[in-house]
């Protein structure tokens, strides 16, 4: 399993990552609520997939602790290209792999460039082009 760590739902703030149902989103906003006379703090968390970019809220106690997950980022180079897939080589560990392309990544990824990926619980993802 990949790494992941703890932390309590009332200090996230946006733009930071957590996990939900075993998927890795990224905090969009975060509104903080104190309900009633003995009612716990809530936090509406509004966050986005950072794999297919599926949005999701989230309503939970704000001392409770959620996962945060860690993610690596890596350098790697285009080996060759097949349809919407590269085959590209780790830069560091020279390990080839598979990568699916994002369609906003579609015309500038060729065959020789280098791209940076992110390791996101156990899923490598490719975010950019160098």
């Amino acid at each position: 399993m990949a790494e992941t760590r703890q932390d309590s739902a009332g200090s996230l703030k946006p733009g930071k990552y957590v996990i939900f149902d075993g998927v890795a989103y990224v905090v969009k906003s975060i509104d903080i609520s104190k309900t009633g006379k003995h009612g716990s703090t809530k936090c509406r968390i509004e966050a986005s997939s950072l794999i297919d970019n599926r949005k999701v809220v989230k309503i939970i106690p704000s001392s409770d602790n959620i996962e945060i997950p860690m993610i690596e980022k890596k350098s790697a180079q285009v080996l060759s290209i097949s349809g919407d897939t590269a085959n590209v080589m780790d830069m560091e560990t020279y390990e080839t792999f598979d990568l699916k392309i994002p369609d906003d990544l579609k015309n500038d990824v060729k065959e020789g460039s280098e791209i940076l990926y992110w390791t996101i619980l156990d899923d490598k993802v490719m975010k950019q082009v160098k």
